[in-house]
């Protein structure tokens, strides 16, 4: 059986790692939840050089899946979305946004 103990020779052993070796978030930085007034929109997910938006509303499937470079503009094409919808329809049978 394999020990999970490491053991080293006096005055070697694991040292505190350096703060500039520390990687940063990057622009993206951590996943952030996307509200549109009470609705929760969805999810922006730091990929590669940008976030990729996730849908939490099917009123939001249209963008899920897109990359877009910061969860700001994901945020701003959510909102076009719901302005879009409010003006697509004045009649009294329009669907209106759904919350989760």
């Amino acid at each position: 059986m394999h020990s999970l103990v490491a053991e080293f020779p006096p005055g070697e052993g694991l040292t505190a790692a350096d703060p500039a070796s520390i990687p940063l978030p990057g622009p993206a930085g951590p996943p952030r939840v996307i509200e549109i007034g009470e609705i929760t929109a969805g999810i922006a997910v730091p990929e590669g050089r940008g976030v990729r938006f996730f849908s939490s509303a099917r009123d939001f499937d249209g963008l899920d899946g897109t990359l877009f470079r910061t969860a700001e503009q994901a945020t701003r094409a959510a909102r076009a979305r719901v302005r879009a919808r409010a003006h697509a329809g004045t009649g009294p049978d329009q669907a209106r946004l759904r919350r989760a």
